[in-house]
């Protein structure tokens, strides 16, 4: 999975966020539609980018009266590797190095806050 996700470019990854969020098998048009709408994109390009996403295995394609496509790697898988991916590279392995950049830049809010510690402490939920 880690190298399937490292593969992905940034205009693929949108192509993926497009795919996550219709949250099943679609047509390319709903895809398409959001991409220009987010993008502004042409069909060519966003066709281009999901065949380049199925030839790397990232998204599938089933053919009914049209192509159906879906994403075969999970939104969490890709997020995993990224956050593990920017901790190796930027952190030196450090995930408390990254956790501690976000305090001193003062990039969590106090509900990040509570977040964390329910998640780091989920015995002391009320």
């Amino acid at each position: 999975m880690n190298e399937l996700a490292s593969k992905i470019s940034a205009s693929e990854l949108a192509v993926m966020e497009a795919l996550w969020e219709l949250g099943e098998p679609a047509p390319i048009a709903p895809i398409r539609s959001r991409l220009e709408q987010a993008r502004g994109w042409d069909g060519s390009t966003v066709k281009t980018l999901l065949r380049r996403l199925c030839e790397k295995g990232a998204a599938v394609a089933e053919k009914r009266d049209v192509f159906y496509y879906s994403p075969a790697l999970s939104r969490e898988d890709f997020q995993n590797w990224s956050t593990q991916s920017l901790i190796q590279r930027v952190y030196g392995g450090s995930a408390q190095a990254l956790v501690a950049s976000l305090v001193r830049a003062d990039q969590l809010t106090p509900q990040d806050l509570e977040e964390l510690r329910a998640t780091l402490y989920p015995e002391d939920k009320p």
